[in-house]
């Protein structure tokens, strides 16, 4: 698998089917690569990445990420190898751990410990039996990676890693710890905004859900934000670090920070004043224009 060097990270469950189909068209329509799709209490992703692979015909489409409590490994390697031999190799699996509260307090069931449950879930998948016609070459896979001990799991078992919601200095320590030859897709969250109170307040709301999810302040903290910094809404600092903001020139400025410092391919979270991409932004960045 190719992949380009930008892609885009857009929920799609606010949209029909029919609306997130014509979504992926423009995506791909734009010159992008790859457009990564989430898993939370909406569409199930397999069955959201097939319906968006079969109304294009180049683009990747990426799973941001699927959640290992949601299926057990031999689901989830026979849905790779089905949907890749469908696509002729256009699908990437990003698995992730989830959150305790999503697990436990939504789906009702035991969170592991994080390393060795998806230590335990890729070697799952790696001898799970499949007895229909395989895709032309071994499927990809990328973990939602971190901390240091998920992104060596994911050098040592799997495709590379996925990282959302982190700045460039978290990308050069990626690379470091994942090599050469790994795939790293970094998520970057932008708004295109100049007035600094307006873009933060957007940043500001954005981030909130994820700040009560210790998976996120703990990989803040290690990035050297303290309790300051994660008080209230997020301290200016924080926010700017993790969101980029600002205008066309300044966001492709944050984008190429990550290049630079070791990311093969990032996805452009385009945070609007709605629940939906802000494509003012994607039609600005396209890569075909």
């Amino acid at each position: 698998m190719k992949l380009t060097n930008l892609g885009v990270w857009a929920a799609t469950d606010g949209l029909t089917a029919l609306q997130a189909a014509a979504f992926a068209r423009r995506i791909e329509a734009w010159g992008y690569g790859a457009l990564w799709i989430p898993e939370g209490m909406g569409r199930e992703v397999f069955s959201s990445s097939a319906w968006l692979l079969a109304n294009t015909s180049t683009l990747v489409i990426a799973t941001g990420i699927a959640n290992i409590y949601a299926r057990d490994p031999t689901a989830a390697a026979s849905a790779q190898k089905g949907l890749n031999e469908q696509s002729g190799g256009r699908f990437l699996l990003g698995l992730g751990v989830s959150h305790i509260p999503l697990v436990e307090g939504v789906r009702h069931l035991h969170y592991g410990k994080p390393l060795a449950t998806m230590r335990a879930y890729l070697k799952g998948m790696a001898g799970a039996l499949y007895q229909s016609i395989p895709p032309a070459e071994a499927p990809k896979t990328v973990l939602a990676a971190l901390g240091p001990k998920m992104l060596q799991l994911s050098a040592e078992l799997s495709d590379g890693a996925h990282p959302y919601n982190v700045p460039p200095e978290h990308t050069r320590q990626a690379r470091e710890i994942l090599g050469a030859g790994k795939f790293l897709c970094v998520e970057q969250a932008a708004i295109l905004e100049t007035r600094p109170s307006e873009a933060r307040a957007l940043a500001r709301k954005f981030l909130s859900f994820y700040k009560d999810l210790p998976n996120y302040v703990n990989n803040w903290r290690r990035l050297g934000f303290g309790d300051a910094d994660l008080a209230g809404g997020g301290s200016d600092r924080m926010v700017d670090a993790v969101i980029a903001w600002g205008d066309e020139d300044a966001i492709r400025k944050r984008l190429e920070e990550h290049r630079q410092a070791g990311a093969d391919h990032v996805c452009v979270q385009a945070i609007g004043s709605t629940a939906q991409s802000d494509e003012r932004l994607l039609g600005l960045l396209a890569p075909g224009t």
